[in-house]
């Protein structure tokens, strides 16, 4: 038998990765983190255990590419829609809306994902994160922004911030309230992106600058 090519041993490692980062995903949201252990992970994506630590350092940089993939994805499917008709004020719009949605969506593992990210090891940089940030940049860059890169990270630290406020234990933020806040900062319609029902909180947000 001839040995495989390494293109062929490439796509196996990727899926093999796909397989681990989604049962990370299902099994975090059925069980909780910490009742998540990796032999579970290993056993249901059907991988050797030994697999998880050969391709992530730990369970905690695992759940944050599990998130990071997740995030990218629900993402890139919310900015494909409709591609020919989507303005970059409506891009940014679906950007924020898709983010904050996530924390509704799933609540259980982006309060984990949250709480990982404040612990010792903080932000794990991973390539998911990365392109998750490629896809959140492109928005920022489409939108009309003369700096990308900062806005991007003023972006970014305002939807985790709004994460946060909606998972808060005891005192959580409606989304809505956030989203009214984002919009305004941005000078977004409130019609744009997945806008709830009703009017706006406090009446139409603010626009700052011209349209793009």
């Amino acid at each position: 038998m001839s040995p495989r090519r390494p293109s062929v041993n490439e796509e196996m490692r990727r899926r093999s990765q796909e397989r681990l980062l989604l049962a990370t995903v299902e099994l975090v949201e059925e069980h909780g983190y910490e009742a998540t252990k990796l032999g579970d992970i290993a056993d249901r994506a059907g991988a050797a255990r030994g697999l998880v630590s050969y391709y992530f350092p730990g369970k905690r940089q695992l759940l944050q590419s599990a998130t990071h993939r997740l995030m990218h994805q629900e993402l890139a499917a919310a900015l494909e829609r409709d591609p020919r008709e989507i303005c970059g004020r409506e891009r940014l719009a679906r950007a924020i809306d898709c983010v904050l949605g996530l924390a509704s969506r799933h609540p259980v593992l982006m309060r984990a994902h949250m709480a990982g990210i404040l612990q010792e090891e903080g932000f794990v940089q991973c390539p998911e994160q990365q392109r998750l940030a490629a896809l959140l940049r492109d928005s920022v860059a489409g939108w009309g922004s003369p700096d990308p890169e900062s806005d991007y990270r003023m972006l970014r630290a305002l939807l985790m911030g709004a994460v946060f406020a909606q998972l808060l234990p005891g005192a959580p933020m409606p989304s809505s309230l956030l989203r009214a806040e984002l919009f305004q900062r941005f000078g977004l319609e409130w019609f744009r992106g997945v806008p709830p029902g009703g009017e706006p909180p406090g009446g139409t947000p603010l626009f700052r600058g011209g349209q793009r």
